[in-house]
């Protein structure tokens, strides 16, 4: 049985919800203002709390900060309810860590099932934080300290990808040209990054330079320098990156879209390690390491003339294979909880957790983007944890939003890249999603449609999470 705490200045709502909660199997509570509340809350905490956001003596945002400030709004949700639902009020409850904000008044069913949601999210906190001491019980720090907060890191222990940890082992200590090749996202800037810092150059400037984001007309410049003078725009003389980084490491991003007419310039600094600036006329020594890297298949661009022969073979003196997420899933989850620790250290929040069944379904999906993709998901879905559970419904939205569009029923294929039991989750959802939508949000009209009793109806739209 939970408890739910009722927090509100009216004696009548008060009275009104303790009377639907307390029918509802749960153990109520009520206190006439925020003071009152906590008074209460340091005898008990409650499983639910249903705060109104303007009282006279101490509302919900003196509520939400003293709570906060005990470092338990992840562990005890708090509904905020308010007569005046605009979008100021919301926000501001949310960002102080309130678990939803809802108009006043409120439907008896909605209050339900939101106590329903929130002491289940509760439940589930639990979960990740039970999950959470199994996997690190034999580590000596938390996944929030296993990370450099400036850099990110080479996380995984996957077969495929302690290959890659032996090859960088190989070649890091040498001066040898090295040629990463991957799919876009699967790392590998940190590779060219943990090269450097494992090689005889370490304490030397590493200079990145994304070869597709600068413009044909200026990459020769940006790449060498220019003196003064050397076209219109050259009021002084520029450092190039291979300057910025003699002594160290310069690292070629997507080399692959380097302008054909450049790369013989390129090929005489690997192989005569000299060049000259724009407009200059004096040879340069070029002490600089050289990692390069692109998704492009270069054996196939040099046989259609578009890179050069000579300079694929130079850069591909040592050539290092990244394998996609896809082929590594068993490291999926310890990159997840990489970022999500990362995302808490950065933006100074609760560390948020996967439940258990969304780690096994964030290890089911493809992940085409590969890390890049993981890190984008996880921030997002972090957001809006906000230090609490992240479940698998939470994750299905993020990951296929398609599914949850009224008009899209799910194709067989896609059906049958999932689980049983999800296949036949996801169809039952767009069943009630389409009930719903025919009978224009009656749900009891929508049941009725459907063969099922109202009340299972109410449960199901809370299982999935169905919105509006």
């Amino acid at each position: 049985m939970a408890d739910v705490l009722i927090v509100d200045d009216d004696r009548n709502l008060r009275e009104t919800l303790g009377e639907l909660f307390a029918s509802a199997g749960y153990r109520v509570r009520s206190a006439a203002n925020g003071n009152e509340a906590l008074d209460l809350l340091e005898q008990a905490l409650a499983d639910v709390v249903f705060c109104d956001w303007k009282m006279p003596v101490s509302g919900g945002e003196q509520m939400l900060r003293a709570l906060e400030s005990q470092g338990i709004l992840t562990t005890m949700p708090v509904i905020i309810m308010s007569a005046f639902g605009d979008g100021l009020n919301a926000m501001q409850a949310m960002q102080l860590g309130a678990y939803d904000f809802v108009s006043k008044p409120m439907d008896a069913d909605n209050a339900l099932a939101i106590a329903q949601r929130a002491v289940r999210h509760t439940e589930l906190q639990k979960e990740v934080e039970r999950l959470r001491r199994l996997r690190f019980e034999d580590r000596t720090s938390s996944p929030a300290q296993d990370f450099d907060a400036q850099q990110p890191q080479l996380i995984g222990r996957s077969p495929a990808w302690i290959e890659v940890f032996k090859e960088i082992g190989r070649v890091a200590g040498t001066d040898v040209s090295v040629l990463l090749l991957g799919e876009s996202g699967t790392g590998k800037e940190v590779v060219a990054r943990t090269i450097h810092e494992n090689s005889k150059r370490a304490g030397r400037t590493l200079v990145t330079i994304n070869c597709a984001a600068i413009p044909a007309e200026l990459i020769e410049s940006e790449l060498f320098g220019h003196e003064r003078g050397a076209f219109t725009s050259a009021v002084a003389q520029k450092i190039g990156k291979f300057e910025a980084a003699e002594g160290g490491t310069i690292f070629l991003d997507e080399i692959g879209e380097l302008p054909l007419l450049l790369q013989p310039k390129l090929l005489r600094v690997l192989q005569e390690r000299t060049y000259e600036r724009v407009g200059g006329t004096r040879s340069m020594r070029a002490d600089v390491r050289i990692i390069a890297a692109t998704n492009r298949l270069l054996e196939e661009e040099v046989e259609e003339k578009t890179f050069r022969a000579d300079l694929f073979y130079r850069l591909n003196a040592f050539t290092l294979r990244l394998p996609p997420l896809r082929a590594r899933r068993s490291d999926i989850l310890p990159l997840a909880e990489y970022f999500l620790a990362r995302y808490s250290f950065r933006n100074r929040s609760p560390l948020s957790g996967l439940t258990e069944d969304a780690a096994v379904l964030l290890q089911q999906y493809p992940f085409p983007g590969n890390v890049r993709e993981l890190e984008q998901l996880v921030d997002r879905l972090a957001v809006q944890a906000a230090g609490r559970a992240i479940t698998a419904d939470q994750l299905r939205d993020a990951l296929y939003p398609e599914k949850v569009e009224l008009s899209n029923a799910p194709s067989f294929e896609s059906l049958i890249r999932l689980p049983f039991h999800e296949s036949v989750a996801l169809w039952e959802r767009v069943l009630i999603e389409r009930a719903l939508r025919l009978a224009k949000g009656n749900k009891s009209e929508a049941a009725k449609q459907l063969g099922i009793h109202r009340r299972l109806l109410y449960e199901k739209i809370q299982q999935h999470g169905i919105r509006g």
